[in-house]
């Protein structure tokens, strides 16, 4: 997860608006045409079968910066969309822009072939001690840099699986793996001069290696 959109315990950016989810979408979408840009995503995903969401995921992080931050979210998700409509033939660049009647930019082409996870091995159990594995991976991961490397504890481990998306996020056939709730101290993630208290972070099992009683850790 190493890019422009990776921003979890970064400092600088100022308060973070925050709207509680209502059953209206008024509070939700600030513009009228905002759960369009939904509607399409997932009528391209669900219905069509046309990519995954982690596809999704990865073409807004293919964004180029200024594209990226100059990009309102629900503008990302079309250009998101958009990308992945035009790269898996459903409509060309040129016939968009055609209908549109005017430039329209797309996300840069994949730069990574992505990853498999690692074979099938015993599942964590509530308790354990756990690393996070410390790795740069190219392209699209859904582990925050902020916890790599560092070591917490499993408060629970989800009955149903997911595809890895290191894998699918690529548009590659992945292996399924349950998440779990990780619980990390928060001086151990960013020093004592950060405030006591815990942060729990939801992670793939191809993520984590367990840590024996040594500090030593096993695959």
């Amino acid at each position: 997860m190493d890019g422009i959109h990776d921003l979890g315990g970064k400092q600088g950016f100022g308060r973070v608006p925050h709207t509680n989810n209502s059953l209206s979408y008024k509070p939700v979408f600030h513009e009228d045409w905002e759960h369009l840009a939904y509607s399409l995503l997932f009528l391209a995903a669900d219905r069509l079968k046309n990519f995954s969401v982690d596809e999704l995921r990865h073409a807004i992080e293919r964004m180029d910066a200024r594209h990226y931050f100059a990009s309102p979210y629900y503008d990302r998700i079309v250009i998101g969309t958009a990308t992945l409509l035009v790269e898996n033939g459903v409509i060309t660049h040129e016939e968009l822009e055609r209908y549109l009647g005017k430039e329209f930019k797309l996300a840069r082409p994949y730069s990574s072939e992505g990853r498999q996870t690692r074979p099938t091995r015993k599942p964590f159990e509530v308790g354990d001690r756990v690393q996070v594995r410390d790795e740069y991976v190219p392209g699209h991961i859904r582990m925050p840099g902020y916890v790599r490397g560092k070591q917490g504890v499993i408060l629970h481990r989800t009955t149903h699986k997911w595809p890895f998306p290191d894998s699918i996020g690529h548009g590659k056939e992945a292996l399924m793996e349950p998440t779990y709730h990780v619980r990390f101290k928060v001086t151990d993630l960013w020093g004592t001069a950060a405030d006591d208290g815990f942060v729990v972070v939801d992670l793939f099992e191809g993520y984590l290696d367990k840590v024996l009683g040594s500090g030593a850790t096993t695959s």
